[in-house]
C-alpha cells in the first residue's frame, strides 16, 4: 500500500485515534506530579484536546467533568453538577430567548433595513451602515443568525448596485489580467437572496447596466475589477462586524459569560463586573474597533475610493438609486409596525435598559430596593422574557367580550416554548456549564495556584506588555480552536498568574476574553466567518489579508482600553482586596500599574 493511501486512512479515522491515544499519551502526569493537581491537570489537557480537535461534540465534552472528577476523587459531583446551571446560564438562556422573540417577529431585519436606508448607499457609507447594523444585532443576537441575515441583504443590494456578479466576472476577464485564476476559480455557489429582494431586482432593472456607455474595453474591465473588490469588501465587513458587535454585552458571546462565572467561581467577593458595567466599558471599545475596522475595509476594497463616492454622478446614479429602491421597497413591504413587533421593541429596550440600571456602579442602581447580593442580572432577564410567554401577539380589545359573533380562538402568545426550545444552542449552554466545573475543579484541587507558582518568572514582564502578549496570543489561538473553549482553558491560567505577579486580575483576564473573539483570519475560526466564505465569492488570502490588520488593530484597541478608561472605570492600577486574599502568603510585592507612561510605550 502506498504511502499516501497510509494517510488518507488515518486522516479518516483521526477523532478516534485521538480518542484513543490522548489519554494514554497524558498518563503519566498523575504520577509524576501531586496527587490531586495530576488529576486535574490530566482532565483538563484532556479536554482541551477534546476541544480543540473536536474529536467529541464540543458539548460531550463539556460533560466528561461530570464523569471524571468525581471519579478520579477531584470533585464530588454535588459541587460538579451545579456548575452547569449557575445564574450566568440563566442570563445566557434569557438573552437567546429574547433573541429568539426579536427574531419570531421579524423585528431585526426592520432595523436592519432603516438603517441602510439612513447611511444611503455609496460603498463607503454602505460599507459602514452594514458594519453598524451587524454589530448592534450581535450584541443581542448570535453572530451567527446576524450573519446569516444580513448577507442575503447586501448580496440583492450589491446585484442592485453592480449588475449581476457573473456578468461582472465577465467583464473582468483579460489575458493579461494577473488575478483572472483568482475570479474565475471561484466557486459558483451563490447566496441565498431573499425572495422579497429578488422580485425587485428585475430582469429589465438589470439590462440597464449592460448598456454601452461610452467606455473603452478596458475602462470596462477596470471597473468591474474595482467592484468586485467592492463586493468582496461588503461580503468580509459582515462577519467582522458581527464578531466585534458580540464583546459589547455579557450576553452577546460566550466568552463575556465564562468571565463572569470564573470571576465569581475564584473571587466571590468582586462584584464590579455585571451587565452594566461591562456595557459602559465594552461599548466605546466597539465603536473604536469598528471605525478602525471599517477604515481598513473600505480602504482595502475600495468603499473609500472616490471613483464611486464622488465622481462619475452620471454614470452611477441610476445604479445607487435602484440600489437605494430595492432597500426601500423592502422595509415598504414589511408594513406598518404591528403591535406585536411594537410589544417585542418596548420588552427589547426595558431589557436592556433594566439589565443596564441594576447597578453600572458609577450610579446606583435599582438594585438597592432589594436586599444587597439576591438580585442578579439572571433574575431580571428571566422575569423580563417569562413575561413573553403570556403577553398577546394582538391588541386586546374589551369589544370581544361583548361580540358574541368574535372568534373564541386562543389568543396566541409574542412567544411559545417550542419556538424558544427549538432557537437556543443547548450545546453552548452545556459548554459553559463544562467551563465552570473546570474552574471550580481548578481552584479547590489546587492546580490553578500550582501553575501561579511556575508562572512566577512571568513577574518580570511590564503589565502592559503582557496586556498585548494575552491579547496577542488568544486572538492567535481561537483562530483555529473555539474562543468559548480557548478562554475556558486559558483564563484560570491567567487569573493565577496575575495573583502571583499582584497585579489586578481583571487587568488581564477582561483584554483576554476580548481576545478571544477577535478571529478574522481563517474561514474556519467562527461560525460567521464561514457563512460569508461559502458564499464562494471569498478566498482564505482574502480573509487573511484582512483580518491580520484587524487582529492587530483591535489588539491595539485593547490596549489602549485597558490603559485608559479600564483603569478609571475598575480600579485597574491597585491590587484589589477581593484578590488579596486569594493565594495570599504567595504573592510577590504589589506592583501598581502606571497608566500614561505604560500607554505610551505600549502604543
Amino acid at each position: 500500500m502506498e504511502i499516501s493511501a497510509v494517510f488518507k486512512k488515518l486522516w479518516s479515522v483521526r477523532k478516534q485515534l485521538v480518542l484513543l491515544l490522548t489519554p494514554l499519551i497524558l498518563l503519566p502526569l498523575p504520577y509524576t506530579l501531586p496527587e490531586k493537581e495530576g488529576k486535574c491537570l490530566y482532565v483538563v489537557l484532556l479536554m482541551a484536546v477534546f476541544w480543540c480537535t473536536e474529536a467529541l461534540p464540543l458539548a460531550i465534552t463539556a460533560l466528561l467533568p461530570v464523569c471524571l472528577f468525581p471519579t478520579l476523587g477531584i470533585l464530588p459531583s454535588k459541587k460538579v453538577c451545579p456548575q452547569y446551571f449557575l445564574d450566568t446560564n440563566f442570563l445566557f438562556l434569557s438573552g437567546l430567548v429574547m433573541a429568539s422573540s426579536i427574531e419570531e417577529w421579524g423585528l431585526h431585519r426592520r432595523i436592519a433595513l432603516k438603517v441602510l436606508i439612513i447611511v444611503g448607499v455609496k460603498p463607503a457609507w454602505l460599507i459602514m451602515g452594514m458594519m453598524i447594523t451587524s454589530s448592534f444585532l450581535s450584541m443581542w443576537l448570535s453572530n451567527t443568525a446576524t450573519t446569516a441575515m444580513m448577507l442575503p441583504i447586501a448580496n440583492a443590494i450589491l446585484e442592485s448596485l453592480f449588475g449581476d456578479l457573473e456578468t461582472l466576472k465577465q467583464k473582468c476577464k483579460s489575458t493579461e489580467d494577473p488575478d483572472n485564476d483568482i475570479i474565475n476559480g471561484q466557486s459558483t455557489v451563490k447566496l441565498h437572496s431573499l425572495p422579497s429582494e429578488k422580485q425587485v431586482l428585475s430582469t429589465d432593472g438589470m439590462d440597464g447596466m449592460d448598456q454601452s456607455d461610452g467606455r473603452t474595453a478596458e475602462e470596462i474591465r477596470k471597473d468591474a475589477e474595482y467592484e468586485l473588490k467592492v463586493w468582496k469588501g461588503f461580503l468580509i465587513c459582515i462577519p467582522y462586524a458581527a464578531s466585534i458587535g458580540g464583546t459589547a454585552t455579557l450576553t452577546g458571546t460566550a466568552p463575556n459569560l465564562i468571565l463572569i462565572g470564573q470571576l465569581k467561581s475564584y473571587f466571590p467577593d468582586c462584584d464590579l463586573i455585571n451587565f452594566g458595567s461591562w456595557f459602559a466599558f465594552a461599548f466605546p471599545l466597539m465603536v473604536l474597533f469598528l471605525f478602525l475596522g471599517w477604515i481598513w475595509i473600505a480602504f482595502l476594497y475600495g468603499g473609500l475610493n472616490t471613483r464611486l463616492c464622488l465622481k462619475k454622478q452620471d454614470q452611477r446614479a441610476q445604479a445607487e438609486a435602484k440600489a437605494q429602491a430595492v432597500i426601500e421597497e423592502d422595509y415598504r413591504k414589511l408594513g406598518p409596525i404591528n403591535f406585536a413587533e411594537g410589544a417585542i421593541a418596548f420588552f427589547f429596550v426595558l431589557f436592556a435598559v433594566l439589565l443596564f440600571t441594576r447597578d453600572p456602579k458609577f450610579v446606583t442602581g435599582w438594585s438597592v430596593l432589594f436586599k444587597k447580593g439576591f438580585v442578579s442580572d439572571a433574575v431580571t432577564g428571566v422575569i423580563i422574557i417569562s413575561i413573553l410567554f403570556f403577553f398577546p401577539s394582538k391588541k386586546p380589545s374589551l369589544s370581544w367580550w361583548f361580540n358574541p359573533q368574535a372568534s373564541n380562538a386562543p389568543y396566541v402568545p409574542l412567544l411559545s416554548w417550542k419556538k424558544a426550545q427549538d432557537s437556543v444552542p443547548w450545546n453552548i449552554i452545556l459548554l459553559l456549564g463544562g467551563g465552570f466545573a473546570m474552574a471550580k475543579a481548578c481552584e479547590e484541587s489546587g492546580l490553578a495556584s500550582w501553575i501561579g507558582g511556575h508562572l512566577q518568572p512571568l513577574s518580570q514582564v511590564p503589565p502592559a506588555a503582557a496586556v498585548l502578549l494575552i491579547t496577542a496570543f488568544l486572538a492567535c489561538f481561537t483562530e483555529f480552536a473555539s474562543n468559548t473553549a480557548t478562554i475556558i482553558i486559558f483564563l484560570p491560567v491567567i487569573a493565577e498568574l496575575a495573583i502571583r505577579i499582584s497585579v489586578n486580575p481583571l487587568y488581564f483576564m477582561i483584554p483576554a476574553t476580548v481576545g478571544c473573539s477577535y478571529a478574522f483570519m481563517l474561514p474556519v475560526s467562527t461560525p460567521p466567518n464561514s457563512i460569508a466564505f461559502a458564499s464562494g465569492h471569498l478566498m482564505v488570502k482574502d480573509m487573511v489579508k484582512t483580518g491580520i490588520v484587524m487582529n492587530i488593530l483591535g489588539i491595539l484597541s485593547v490596549s489602549l482600553a485597558m490603559n485608559t478608561w479600564g483603569i478609571a472605570m475598575f480600579g485597574l492600577n491597585t491590587f484589589p482586596e477581593w484578590a488579596r486574599h486569594i493565594n495570599e502568603s504567595d504573592v510577590v510585592t504589589n506592583m501598581s500599574i502606571p497608566s500614561v507612561p505604560v500607554l505610551s510605550a505600549t502604543l
